[in-house]
Parts: structure tokens; C-alpha cells; sequence
């Protein structure tokens, strides 16, 4: 049986596939367009160098969509290799030289002499959805953080006193900003007519927000210069981040029923700390096919949350951060400790725990974060919901 390996250094517009034998010889290499009638040729002519063919990519994704798919169609092995594991390897390679070319047979090389490549698979729609959704939601989420500094700055430059008083994270100073942004404003509506204003808009303890404002406009009487100009940009930042903020919502609600499609949404949201947006970030970040990493230690050193020995000669027990993670992950691990600490008893005690073993904050939030992996592998693996264990009963 004769066997083919070929690799695809994978590009926006072209690829460039080169197949190689068992001896590592180059018996194809093609640049090719990023079209379906030129990557079907190409697999056919691949196909015929040889009786079995595993391919291997470095992109799962963007722009090697189309090859990836057309390859999983035809039922042929794919696996996918990062950039940086083909930088690191090219460099025992012969030459400095660095084409599409040498990647493209770099990748391939590897392919065939490794055995622990993540190997690619049909993904599930549902999950596919959740990917697109939840990274629509990442970007909005740092357009809206973008919108927010630039707001705050504009607004101390010509009112300080009322940025440091208002929290423009809820929508109640948005709408005040909307319509008032200078002291002089402020001072010449007054609280009675500010605060029939408010309520008028449907602003939640309009009386409070009033006197805040009215409070911090009573501190400062002076006019800044460009006072006027920089206030129709804080008018506009502020109507931006009411927008984006109503994106947002409207993004949550559609991940929320599209994650409720999937077998395992029960299961992911009994977790405590993990709801619906950060378990569809989950799903999206892992595919939802816990068979791909085999043991949640992988899926653990995945996410970044599993140290890594730097061990050498006499020294042992060296334990520092993975370099090589998925960051999407590890936040979704991270932060849905942070909130378990918040609403689960059993999470705070580990906290605590290490708190008082020495741990810095961020040391036991990701030990937590470690520990919850193991928990949620197993609750995924058996299909069952997140129990918590009663306290045992104490022996008189």
C-alpha cells in the first residue's frame, strides 16, 4: 500500500500543496486558487500518487474553510499543525530561505513523522453557529470598551468632575450624556426639569442620577476651551455605546437559543459560574467533542490552565505558564471561576484554601480554574448535570 502525505501552507487567494512519499521525496507541488474547481483537481491528482493520502493544514479555519471541507467531504484524514510549530521545525530543515513552497513540504514532513497532531472533523452546525456568534459578541464587546475610554477621555477634558461620578457601563448616564454633557447645561436645566427629563426616557432612580449631576456640575464653573465641539462627541460617543450596548443584547439572546439546540447545553450551564454566553464560548472554542483531547488534562493544557515543567539537569519541580494555549478558552475557564468563587460554596473554599497556602489572586483562581476542568470533563463524559455534594455529617 503506498502512502501520501501532503501538506497545504493555506493563504487567503492560493495555497501550496506539496505530497511526499515515505522517504520524505516531493512528488507534487502546486500552487493552487482558493476555488473549489482547482482544490478538486487537486486532491484528484493527489489521489492518484498513492493508495492512502494524509493531508495536513495550518489553518483550521478563515480561509482554509473551503479546503478543509472539500477534504472532510471526501473522507480524507486531515490535521492541522500551527504556524508556530512549522516555524519552530523549519528551522532543523535545510536552508533559510522561508516560501510557501518550504512550508508547504515542512508540513507535510511532520505530518508524516508525528503522531500527536489535532486531527480535523466535520464540525457540528450548531457549534459552527456558536463560533460565528460568539465571536460577532467579542468584537462588539471591544468596540463597546474602545467607545467607552474614548468617551471618558473626551468628557474630562471639559467636565471631570462628572466622569469620575458617573458609571458608563449602565445605560442611565449614557441617556444623560445624550442630552447634557457641560456644567453651564446642567446648572441653567436644574434637578426638577433634569429629573422629569430622565423619567421621560425611562431612566431607572432618575432622582438619584439627578443630584450626582447636578452635584458635580455645582463643583465646576468654568468653561474649558473647545467646550462646545467636544461636547457634541461626547454626545455622539455616548448615543454609540447605547447602540453597541443594544447589539450586544440582541447578540446574547440569539446565541442563548441557538446554544439551547445543543445536547450539551444542561450540562455546561449546571456548572456554577458557567451561563450561557461563557458556555457557548466553550463550545465554540473546543468544538464540543471531548473525544478529540482524550483526558481533561489535555483539554486542561489547552485552555492554559495546566503549568508546564521547565525542568533540567539537577533542578525539578520548575512549573511556569503554557506559552501555546487557546486565549479564548482560558478566559472562559478563568473568569467562570471568578464567578463560582461568587455564588458557589464548595469553589470559595478552594480559594480560600490556596489563599492560605500562599497563592497569589491569580495563582488560585486558575488552580480553581484547573480544578473545575477535571469536574466538567467528567460531568460531559457520563452526560449528567452538576450536583452538588451535600456536607457529610459529623460523627458525635
Amino acid at each position: 500500500m503506498t502512502a501520501i502525505w501532503a501538506g497545504i501552507d493555506a493563504g487567503k487567494t492560493h495555497h501550496h500543496c506539496v505530497a511526499i512519499d515515505e522517504n520524505g521525496h516531493r512528488l507534487l507541488s502546486r500552487r493552487v486558487a482558493n476555488d473549489e474547481p482547482d482544490l478538486l483537481q487537486l486532491l484528484t491528482d493527489v489521489l492518484a500518487l498513492g493508495e492512502t493520502v494524509t493531508w495536513g493544514i495550518d489553518l483550521a479555519d478563515g480561509g482554509a474553510a473551503l479546503a478543509i471541507a472539500l477534504l472532510l467531504n471526501h473522507e480524507q484524514p486531515v490535521h492541522y499543525i500551527s504556524g508556530r510549530a512549522i516555524h519552530r521545525a523549519s528551522e532543523s530543515y535545510r536552508g533559510e530561505g522561508k516560501t510557501d513552497a518550504k512550508d508547504a513540504a515542512v508540513i507535510a514532513d511532520q505530518v508524516r513523522v508525528r503522531r500527536d497532531l489535532h486531527p480535523l472533523r466535520a464540525g457540528d452546525g450548531t457549534v459552527a453557529d456558536l463560533k460565528i456568534l460568539t465571536g460577532r459578541r467579542l468584537d462588539l464587546v471591544a468596540d463597546r470598551t474602545r467607545t467607552v475610554n474614548r468617551l471618558r477621555a473626551q468628557l474630562t477634558g471639559i467636565f471631570p468632575g462628572l466622569e469620575r461620578a458617573l458609571d458608563l457601563t449602565n445605560t442611565g448616564p449614557l441617556v444623560l450624556l445624550t442630552g447634557y454633557q457641560t456644567p453651564s447645561a446642567l446648572h441653567r436645566t436644574g434637578k426638577t426639569r433634569l429629573e422629569t427629563w430622565l423619567r421621560n426616557r425611562r431612566v431607572l432612580r432618575a432622582d438619584q442620577l439627578a443630584e450626582t449631576a447636578l452635584e458635580a456640575a455645582g463643583r465646576q464653573h468654568t468653561s474649558l476651551p473647545g467646550e462646545k465641539l467636544t461636547a457634541q462627541m461626547v454626545h455622539t460617543l455616548a448615543a454609540e455605546v447605547m447602540a453597541l450596548n443594544q447589539q450586544i443584547a440582541e447578540m446574547d439572546k440569539a446565541i442563548e437559543a441557538r446554544f439551547r439546540e445543543h445536547q450539551a447545553y444542561e450540562v455546561i450551564t449546571s456548572m456554577p459560574g458557567l451561563g450561557v454566553i461563557l458556555g457557548a464560548e466553550f463550545l465554540a472554542a473546543t468544538g464540543g467533542d471531548m473525544d478529540l483531547f482524550g483526558t481533561a488534562d489535555r483539554l486542561a493544557g489547552f485552555g492554559g490552565v495546566a503549568p508546564v515543567p521547565r525542568d533540567s539537569g539537577k533542578i525539578s519541580g520548575n512549573l511556569h505558564r503554557p506559552r501555546r494555549y487557546n486565549r479564548r478558552l482560558q478566559r472562559v475557564f478563568y473568569i467562570s471561576a471568578l464567578f463560582s468563587i461568587r455564588y458557589c460554596e464548595d469553589s470559595r473554599r478552594f480559594y480560600e484554601r490556596k489563599r492560605a497556602e500562599g497563592k497569589r489572586h491569580i495563582q488560585a483562581v486558575l488552580a480553581l480554574a484547573r480544578r473545575r476542568v477535571n469536574v466538567l470533563w467528567a460531568l460531559l463524559r457520563d452526560g449528567r448535570t452538576y450536583e452538588a455534594k451535600p456536607p457529610t455529617a459529623r460523627t458525635a
